[in-house]
């Protein structure tokens, strides 16, 4: 640089110092289309690899590295200019420059984060792979939090803060703002429990017994949940309850139960038996039924007007509609059989019971009040 200063200087007939800016402006517009054409080149080699870290390496530097060596170039532009002047505004102009530099890191830690995260939702799409978007969602934000606030501390460092004396105020001040925030750590940590130990996760249906909550996972924050009802209604959860509530998922259930009581008539005793063999093998033969799970087909009660049997069995779909497809068709099998042997489905009826004979008149009209051989209803 001092060669091209003493060029500049001799042949063109500007000052030194003059050079000497013009010479770094020139090295540094020189760097910055070098490292632009380098990325350019470096993006069409890591297009073709599988892997995802060195695309989103090369993608989110561009901007935060062609700025870098605009505040380099800048800090020697400073230097030389302190040189020629009375004023002393190196330290801070330099104080500036590291800051800035500390910005550019951070910048691209952020940048390379979030690219980082969507090259892997997108991998994995492509390999038709299960994606976990809530832990990728929390390993981002806990990663882009910590590059905020380290970058935050060496920025003060560099200002001359003394970072000692800021983190002893921060764990005092600390204790006085989680008193009087403590709602909002309390959502915060309940976040982190959520993330941490992923009873749902965003795509998820949910349900607490303990509260009239139910819907799909929509998005998870450090501080709400929210849950789109199945009336298309949003609700805001703040994550702490889900701390102290009982949480259902019905999306991870490995099955679909079918549980139900169907009633026959007391005259087709003679025919239960077959039935529930009937059925039984209906449920085993059936191709949308896991008959590796509990299969359970029996004569259960002596109902009030009907003898129960019991129906108890596993779909292999875990999908509600075509979970209701499945108990649809197996209803209509199970009324098939039973019509099969001519028997019916039972429903309420009362029996009337008449016991002994009743007298008749001479003029052919029945027994009056009071007279013997009354009726005795008997329901049944």
């Amino acid at each position: 640089m001092n060669r091209l200063s003493v060029y500049l200087s001799e042949h063109v007939g500007i000052e030194p110092w003059v050079a000497s800016v013009v010479a770094i402006a020139l090295v540094t517009l020189i760097a910055n289309q070098i490292a632009r054409v380098m990325l350019r080149h470096a993006g069409g080699i890591t297009e073709r690899t599988a892997t995802v870290w060195d695309d989103a390496l090369v993608h989110t530097a561009s901007r935060p590295l062609v700025t870098a060596i605009w505040l380099v170039g800048l800090g020697f532009v400073a230097r030389v200019l302190q040189l020629q002047s009375d004023v002393s505004f190196i330290d801070e102009t330099l104080a500036v420059r590291d800051v800035g530099l500390i910005i550019c890191v951070a910048w691209f830690l952020w940048r390379f984060i979030g690219k980082v995260g969507t090259n892997i939702v997108a991998a994995r799409a492509a390999r038709g792979e299960e994606i976990d978007l809530t832990t990728i969602d929390a390993l981002g934000k806990l990663a882009r939090l910590i590059t905020l606030v380290v970058a935050v501390l060496i920025a003060a460092q560099t200002l001359g803060f003394q970072i000692t004396g800021l983190l002893a105020l921060g764990g005092v001040g600390g204790i006085a703002v989680g008193f009087a925030a403590k709602d909002i750590l309390a959502n915060f940590f309940g976040g982190l429990t959520i993330y941490l130990d992923r009873p749902f996760v965003v795509g998820e249906w949910i349900r607490s017994p303990d509260k009239e909550l139910e819907g799909t996972v929509e998005h998870i924050s450090w501080r709400h949940t929210r849950i789109r009802a199945f009336n298309k209604n949003p609700i805001y959860v703040p994550n702490a309850v889900f701390t102290n509530i009982l949480v259902e998922n019905p999306s991870r259930m490995s099955h679909r139960r079918i549980k139900t009581t169907i009633g026959v008539r007391y005259d087709d005793f003679d025919a239960v038996k077959a039935i529930v063999a009937d059925i039984k093998t209906m449920l085993q033969q059936h191709e949308a039924i896991d008959s590796n799970m509990t299969l359970i087909v029996n004569f259960n009660e002596y109902g009030a007007s009907s003898l129960d049997l019991m129906i108890y069995t596993f779909t292999k779909t875990t999908v509600w509609v075509e979970f209701h497809e499945v108990k649809q068709d197996v209803l209509l099998k199970i009324g098939e059989i039973i019509a099969k042997h001519g028997a019916e489905i039972a429903f309420p009826t009362r029996t009337l019971h008449v016991q002994g004979d009743w007298p008749v008149d001479a003029d052919g009209s029945g027994a009056k009040a009071g007279d013997g051989g009354q009726p005795s209803a008997v329901a049944g």
